[in-house]
């Protein structure tokens, strides 16, 4: 027996109905492909506006604890950039550590939400340190340009990696 969730609809196209789909789906025999449509790049929804779209901002967060054996961080740090492939650099000593990234995200709330939750979520996976997050700084890509352009803030970079202070 199927269980559906009440008020959804039983049948297999009204169910788009209840996940916000417009429930007028036309039910096609089986084993018939449906149509595919393109969309051009910078081609927008009816009603989208720019400030709606994923912006890049730059995110570095730093954490700092009781110490943990050099090597163990540095191979946690690596684990970590490996499962995710947008850190750009990490620099580390026995009792902290900075990582630097670029997020896409709609907006610096929500670019700091994933960040927030970047340290804690992989702890386990990655072997990271029980260290507690003790900053964050997140600035959009124009601003981030801006600061290396007047000489301000960390240079770009390079070399991209996990690396000691």
């Amino acid at each position: 027996m199927r269980r559906v969730r009440p008020g959804a609809a039983a049948s297999r196209y009204g169910a788009a109905a209840s996940r916000g789909g417009s429930g007028n789906a036309v039910a096609r025999p089986a084993g018939e492909e449906r149509t595919l449509t393109s969309v051009a790049a910078g081609d927008r929804f009816e009603g989208e506006r720019p400030e709606d779209l994923p912006r890049l901002w730059h995110v570095t967060l730093s954490v700092s604890g009781e110490e943990a054996p050099l090597k163990e961080v540095r191979r946690a740090l690596q684990q970590l950039a490996h499962d995710h492939p947008f850190l750009l650099t990490s620099r580390y000593a026995n009792d902290h550590a900075e990582i630097r990234y670029w997020e896409e995200a709609r907006d610096l709330h929500d670019a700091a939400a994933v960040a927030l939750r970047l340290w804690g979520e992989h702890r386990q996976t990655a072997g990271l340190p029980p260290w507690e997050i003790v900053g964050l700084e997140v600035i959009d890509r124009q601003t981030y340009h801006q600061r290396i352009a007047e000489g301000y803030g960390p240079p770009p970079a390079s070399p991209v990696g996990v690396h000691p202070y």
